[in-house]
């Protein structure tokens, strides 16, 4: 059986200090960062919405300018490009001119403090393979109807479940190293095992220019690959991984007590558990998600209404996840094409998200309005979102 992920790490976080001594060193407490992110939108997570896994696709226009926004949010918000004492990257194409898009525009008119020295590539943090399904449409009936769409959905979403594998005559066939299908499990240890060797390294042991204290670390991958690291900082049960949401070019912030090597700040609720992520956001975002979630706005009225319709267009009167998402994206094409920004969208999708992991509907699949704008400006109000 492969090894728990949690399992895995623990060799990395310690327990070994008492209660009393961690309370002594609070007041003078030495932090490292690693800031988490997701490479832009790429021609297959788009519109053609792909199983992607180890193709290397570049990324949209949109991605690039999702990129330079976190560039230039990092540069605002403390992270300007000379901070940053050393960036991971997969060895995909997407994740690569994301992490130098980041740096360039994070050094602003400064762009003699980057150079992609810095920038240290690793298959290891390649997103999940998906063996014979890589390069198919997610959405093709054909796909379905050959393996049925709970068996895909099976694939996607459990732990040790993993789509056959690949042969040489797959278009998008890669000889070993790379493997020829990967679980969500198997993807995890892969990437916790590269966070073990090289990216933890580089945190706390690796002799660079800044002391720990104060060092910051990017890592620029995937959906999965994030998915696995975070799960990890925050030992997410296996059951509640899948629930762990990723978006595009947000960046996750976690700090580091030096001394203990383990993520410090609060944990706050989430649908995977309690967490010590923290998403960086403007403060321009922070108003327009605020104004979305007030009651009447744009997700919790709208956002209602098309649950409704689906529920409708069901007859069941009741809501699966994928649907709620489906919803949230047709909801936000509009908002989209008119320039809504990318975390806006990403956090609205949480909040969808977290309101269905929290609040299941009843056994009728029932949900009021006021309900839901209710549980909508709860969540929000708990949410790990760092605007300071």
């Amino acid at each position: 059986m492969i090894p728990s992920v949690i399992s895995r790490c623990k060799s990395v976080f310690p327990h070994h200090l008492s209660a009393a001594r961690l309370q002594t060193h609070i007041s003078y407490r030495t932090v490292t960062t690693v800031i988490l992110l997701r490479h832009g939108e790429s021609t297959w997570n788009g519109a053609e919405s792909r199983f992607t896994g180890w193709a290397d696709v570049p990324l949209t226009v949109q991605g690039r300018v999702e990129a330079v926004h976190a560039g230039s949010l990092l540069r605002s918000r403390g992270f300007p490009a000379d901070k940053i004492d050393a960036a991971f990257t997969s060895d995909l194409q997407r994740a690569y001119e994301t992490c130098e898009l980041v740096l360039a525009a994070s050094a602003g008119s400064d762009q003699h403090t980057w150079c992609t020295n810095r920038i240290r590539r690793d298959s290891g943090l390649n997103e999940r393979h998906y063996g014979i399904l890589q390069g198919e449409c997610k959405r093709d009936p054909a796909l379905a109807e050959k393996y049925g769409s709970d068996t895909i959905m099976a694939w996607r979403r459990e732990m040790y479940a993993s789509p056959p594998p690949m042969d040489e005559s797959h278009g998008h066939y890669l000889p070993p190293p790379a493997p020829r299908t990967e679980s969500l499990a198997d993807c995890q240890v892969r990437v916790v095992k590269c966070f073990e060797e090289k990216i933890f390294r580089a945190m706390f042991d690796e002799n660079l220019p800044t002391p720990t204290d104060g060092r910051v670390v990017l890592v620029v991958s995937h959906s999965n690959a994030i998915r696995a690291l975070m799960a990890a900082f925050d030992r997410v049960p296996e059951k509640h991984v899948p629930n762990i949401y990723v978006p595009n070019s947000v960046p996750i912030l976690y700090r580091f007590d030096t001394e203990r090597r383990e993520p410090i700040s609060t944990k706050l609720q989430s649908a995977s558990g309690n967490s010590h992520a923290r998403w960086l956001l403007s403060p321009q975002n922070l108003a327009r998600v605020r104004d979305a979630v007030r009651p009447g706005g744009m997700l919790s009225r709208a956002m209602f209404d098309t649950i409704l319709a689906l529920k409708d267009h069901d007859g069941d009167r009741k809501i699966t996840p994928e649907q709620l998402e489906a919803g949230l994206v047709e909801l936000l094409r509009e908002e989209k094409q008119a320039g809504l920004d990318c975390a806006v969208r990403a956090v609205a999708k949480e909040l969808i998200r977290e309101n269905w992991y929290r609040y299941q509907p009843s056994e009728n699949g029932m949900i009021t309005q006021d309900e839901f704008e209710d549980r909508t400006i709860q969540i929000w109000n708990e949410l790990h979102y760092d605007v300071a």
